[in-house]
């Protein structure tokens, strides 16, 4: 393999980090005044014929009932998680929310544990300290600051919260999924399940009157956005996890806290941002470490 063929797997792996930050903003930007399952309804809708056109196309390997024990433990979990995502970006600042996500390899430290059998080594340790200098960094208000105001402020931010949940919630659906993907293929299972995760998710919001047909309808160009980058987010991820080690790729992925860092500011006019970008900066590397050196 040549230098140039190794190292092809970043440009996928930065566009998956921009176009899921870039779904996040514009889901808060156009539909934050929904319900949080209004919000999540949008960017299934509009993808699912996209996963629909693409998967037949998609080389089926030899699956087993590991496989699907997984695949289907991998829905409510993940929905769970995506709703939680909505709410947390719909109730506080991209800024103060978005960095929180650097906690999933944190927390998969321990679901890697459970239920893969995998030990962190000293390094998780070390960017765990990181993340956390981050977080405080994070939450610091210079009007207002005292030693322990930003973990006071971390209390009283109901997305922050969320999200760190969100993070908890992520750790479980990335070990449930590579489960699967080790009885199956990066590729099929990315298609394979977005397409039944996103029929089966929206078929019960319908059934239970959590979002409309009328609604969804309401917005075919903004709908249609979101639909593109969640479908191009998970195609570019599943292009670039299949060309490297999967640490490398989710290390590059997590640039998305950055790019969210930014939208917020451009879009949203959040404050603070310069302690926002150090903060979310620092959770970032501390995500890289241990996800590159702890897991």
């Amino acid at each position: 393999m040549t230098e140039k063929e190794a190292m092809d797997w970043i440009l996928p792996a930065l566009l998956t980090a921009l176009m899921t930050a870039s779904q996040d903003a514009l889901v808060k930007r156009y539909f934050s005044n929904l319900s949080m399952f209004d919000m999540l309804a949008f960017p299934m809708a509009y993808s699912l014929p996209l996963f629909g056109l693409v998967l037949p196309h998609v080389p089926v390997p030899a699956l087993d009932g590991t496989f699907a024990i997984y695949f289907i433990a991998g829905i409510p979990v993940n929905l769970i998680g995506f709703l939680l995502h909505m709410r947390a970006i719909q109730v506080s600042p991209l800024s103060l929310s978005l960095p929180y996500l650097a906690f999933t390899p944190v927390f998969i430290l321990l679901t890697g544990f459970v239920i893969l059998g995998e030990v962190a080594n000293g390094w998780g340790v070390f960017g765990v300290c990181i993340i956390v200098a981050g977080a405080y960094v994070l939450n610091i208000d210079p009007e207002v600051y005292s030693p322990l105001s930003p973990f006071i402020a971390l209390c009283r931010e109901k997305g922050s919260l969320l999200m760190l949940l969100t993070a908890f919630i992520y750790s479980v659906g990335a070990v449930i999924g590579k489960k699967a993907i080790q009885h199956s293929s990066v590729m099929f299972f990315t298609t394979a399940f977005f397409s039944v995760f996103n029929s089966v998710c929206l078929a019960g919001m319908l059934i239970t009157g959590r979002t409309r047909f009328g609604r969804l309808k309401r917005f075919p160009l903004q709908g249609a956005l979101v639909g593109g980058l969640l479908f191009g987010h998970a195609l570019c991820h599943g292009w670039a996890i299949s060309m490297t080690k999967a640490v490398y790729m989710i290390a590059v992925k997590r640039l998305s806290i950055l790019f969210g860092v930014i939208y917020g500011g451009l879009f949203f006019h959040e404050r603070h941002l310069m302690y926002r970008m150090i903060g979310a900066g620092l959770m970032v590397v501390g995500a890289a470490v241990v996800t590159l050196k702890g897991l």
